[in-house]
């Protein structure tokens, strides 16, 4: 474990460095591509903040709904194979719920100004 600054912070210093003091003085495609790099640093930095709480609330979700423990990835690998099996639809108690939650979480760190998600949101 390392002092402060934290990797949150140094990833977020790098990008309000990138987009305050290069940004104006880059021009075409370059500036693009910037952009590109600024927007990655900014969803790694939402990613290392949210995919904690994130990975726990789904675990325990998927672990309700399967009746079984395992890692996020071992249990979201269960529930499709369930799905392609027809054994769990959307009838199925609490799947449609887990879904629209994990989808809200993904929306989170990929796409928080998309207008869909802030409208659920109340924003």
């Amino acid at each position: 474990m390392q002092d402060e600054p934290t990797p949150t912070e140094l990833i977020q210093a790098v990008a309000d460095f990138l987009r305050a003091e290069i940004t104006p003085v880059i021009k075409g495609h370059n500036a693009f591509k910037l952009r590109v790099g600024i927007n990655a640093l900014d969803l790694v930095t939402r990613q290392l903040a949210l995919e904690g709480p994130g990975d726990t609330a789904e675990a325990a979700r998927l672990k309700a709904l399967l009746g079984i423990d395992g890692s996020v990835m071992e249990l979201n690998r269960a529930l499709a194979e369930k799905i392609a099996r027809g054994e769990v639809d959307l009838d199925t108690p609490g799947l449609k719920e887990h879904l629209w939650q994990t989808t809200m979480d993904k929306l989170a760190v990929d796409q928080p100004n998309y207008a869909s998600y802030k409208r659920e949101l109340g924003n």
